[in-house]
Parts: structure tokens; C-alpha cells; sequence
């Protein structure tokens, strides 16, 4: 593939350069997978009112989140185990975001440590949390978190259990990852990506082992994590959370009007429209069509962003007209990232922001602080 000219080239790139076992743990849902397909489809029916004869020049994506200045109103995900789909893949997508002036928020989950991110994203990376049974070990992480200089923490609400995803079920992908006949053919088949993981002393936890008593290789760790998401997380724990931090908190995972309220309760500058990239709850409302509900029952009194199928800068603006004041990228630029390492992510990252500029003018603004929904065609969109 020598021209590239959208997110799906490089989706359809990664597929063939990573195993698939680790492909198919960022391409899936849980269960049927529908509210996964739903995230990304129902983008489509909202339509674009095309104006002309208006002056496109001087046209500008520029815009903040949280206060910070970003290139464009998106961010780079959290994903777990992102240093599988390419090796040292958080530190390769740190370094693009920083390059291109966007936030990287780095998982819990990674494999690649947040002091090794922090070496090669310079300041004002964020980190995501997981809020988990031991509490001695969330507070030490926040303390790394502090240490590296990540100037956001965001706080994932929506993982108090695992939802089922039938893909990883029949991979067989476990802590380690548990070597089957298939599975080693399948890397027989990637040597690219087999070279590089050879070349990287990176492939564990990077957060969690070496720094949780008892677990001080991957071979311990299932054992671990299967104990340690909290069931019973709640609005305390989102308290206890922000005092530790101390900085900007956003909290991700927000789909219902009640919940939103209650993140305007609770101090936290912005939340995420979410439903974790549809790995959750099969059957809930796409992220997009819940947007503006949210919007509506917050208004101005909490930032609010939003997650969960953005495949395009054309996605970027419309959930931006819907009032986004951010957007996040996952999938999109794992696929970038496993087909290309940094390359790939920088390549979405500058596709999106052409596509979102040139959209925009189209629709008669040419700095993305104008943009609302006289952009959109009436009738196409969901109304809270």
C-alpha cells in the first residue's frame, strides 16, 4: 500500500502486521458487539450544510481542552496493552501526539512504564486510572503520576468488572499470553513485529509489575488483576481520587444524564461521553447519540468531551457541533501505530486534522471555535 489516504488503509495495514491475537483485542466489542459498530455507524446519518462563496482562508483547528492548547479538539485514548500492537508502542504514540500538539493518555494498562513515557512525551501527557481493590498501590501511582509530570489525571468509571469479549475468549489472550499451535503460526506471519519485540525489553505491565508486592513477573500477574478491579467503586472513591491528585481530574465513562450530574458534583473538570469503546455494555447508546443529552443536562458548568468511533476529522467535527469540547482517538490510531509504529500514528493524526479542516471550511467557519450546530443538516442529528 503505497498511498494512504484514510484511517481504514491503515486498519486494513495493521491487521496484516500484527498478530491476531493482539489485532483482534483492539478491534472487538463485547458480546455481539453492537454497541461497538454502533459508535462508529451513527456518525453517518448526521449531515453537513455545505455553504459557498465564503472566505476560507486563515484556517485554523486550534483549540484547548481543559485549558491546554491542542492543535485540534483530540486526544489520544487510553488503551491497554498498546505496546503489543507495536514494541515500545506507548513511547512511539507519546512522541507522535507531542510532535503534533495533542494529549497521549497513557493506561494503567500499558506496557511501557509511566516513567518510560514520560522520558520521550515531555510535559503535559495525561494518565488514566483505574481505581482497583488496593489502595496503598493507586495511591503510589497517583505519586508517579505527580512525579512525571502528567498535568491530567483521568479517571475510567466505567470498568468495575470486565465485559465479555468473545474474540479474546477464543485467542486465548491471558497474562501471559498462552502459546497455541495457531497463535504461533500466526507469528510466523509478522516477522516485522516479532523483530521488534525482540529488539524492546518491554513486554509486561510496566505500572504494575516490579511495583505491586507479590507480582514481579507476568506470570503472577493474572492472578492479580482478575482480584483487583473494584466492584464496588462509587462516588467516594471519585472523592478520595481528586484530593490525592490534586490537579486537573476528568472522568471517563459518562452516558446517562444522573451520572453527569453527579461529575459536576463531584469537582472533576471535564467527564467523557463513553461506553469504553462499546468493550462494555453491549447494547447501550452510542457515544454520539448520547452526546447531546449530556450537553444539555450539564450545559456549561463541566467540559465535556467525548469517545467511542471517531474514524475521521469529519467525526471530530460533528461531535465538536454537538458540543464536544473534545474528542478522543483509540482504535484509530492503534491501527496507525501497528501498521507503521510512530509514522502511523502521525499519519492519522495528520489526516484527521486536514479532513476536519477542509470539512470545515466547507461548511462556511474557518476556526473551529465558531462551529455549532448550524453546521449540521436539521433534522440528521440527535436532539437531547
Amino acid at each position: 500500500m503505497t498511498v494512504i489516504t484514510c484511517v481504514e488503509d491503515l486498519r486494513r495495514l495493521a491487521q496484516k502486521r500484527v498478530p491476531r491475537m493482539f489485532y483482534d483485542y483492539a478491534d472487538s466489542g463485547s458480546w455481539s458487539e453492537s454497541t461497538y459498530r454502533a459508535n462508529e455507524a451513527d456518525f453517518a446519518p448526521i449531515k453537513l450544510r455545505q455553504r459557498v462563496a465564503v472566505n476560507m482562508e486563515g484556517r485554523s483547528t486550534r483549540s484547548t481542552m481543559i485549558g491546554q492548547e491542542v492543535a485540534m479538539p483530540l486526544a489520544l485514548a487510553p488503551t491497554g496493552l498498546t505496546g503489543m500492537q507495536h514494541a515500545d508502542g506507548e513511547i512511539l504514540a507519546a512522541r507522535a501526539a507531542r510532535a503534533f500538539g495533542v494529549p497521549f493518555t497513557l493506561s494503567t494498562m500499558s506496557i511501557c512504564s509511566i516513567e518510560d513515557v514520560a522520558a520521550h512525551a515531555g510535559p503535559g501527557f495525561w494518565f488514566q486510572l483505574y481505581v482497583m481493590r488496593d489502595r496503598d498501590f493507586i495511591a503510589r501511582l497517583i505519586e508517579r503520576a505527580q512525579a512525571a509530570g502528567c498535568s491530567a489525571l483521568v479517571l475510567t468509571l466505567d470498568l468495575q468488572i470486565l465485559g465479555q469479549r468473545h474474540k479474546d475468549l477464543k485467542n486465548g489472550l491471558s497474562a501471559p499470553p498462552k502459546p497455541t499451535l495457531a497463535s504461533v503460526l500466526d507469528l510466523l506471519t509478522k516477522p516485522r513485529w516479532c523483530l521488534g519485540m525482540a529488539g524492546t525489553k518491554r513486554r509486561q505491565f510496566g505500572n504494575i509489575v516490579g511495583h505491586v508486592k507479590g507480582v514481579s513477573d507476568m506470570s503472577q500477574l493474572s492472578a492479580w488483576t482478575a482480584q483487583q478491579f473494584d466492584p464496588a467503586l462509587n462516588w467516594a472513591d471519585v472523592e478520595w481520587v481528586k484530593k490525592r491528585w490534586g490537579g486537573k481530574l476528568i472522568l471517563k465513562g459518562i452516558q446517562d444524564e444522573a451520572d453527569a450530574r453527579l461529575a459536576v458534583e463531584s469537582g472533576a473538570d471535564a467527564l467523557i461521553v463513553s461506553n469504553h469503546g462499546g468493550r462494555q455494555l453491549d447494547g447501550a447508546e452510542s457515544s454520539i447519540r448520547a452526546l447531546p443529552k449530556i450537553v444539555a443536562a450539564v450545559g456549561s458548568q463541566i467540559e465535556v468531551h467525548m469517545d467511542g468511533g471517531i474514524r475521521s476529522g469529519q467525526d471530530v467535527l460533528k461531535a465538536r457541533a454537538l458540543g464536544a469540547r473534545g474528542t478522543y482517538i483509540g482504535r484509530a490510531f492503534l491501527y496507525g501505530l501497528g501498521a507503521m509504529g510512530e509514522a502511523g500514528v502521525s499519519k492519522v493524526l495528520e489526516l484527521m486534522q486536514k479532513e476536519l479542516e477542509l470539512s470545515m471550511a466547507f461548511t462556511g467557519h474557518t476556526n473551529i471555535e465558531t462551529v455549532d450546530r448550524s453546521i449540521l443538516l436539521p433534522g440528521s442529528y440527535p436532539v437531547a
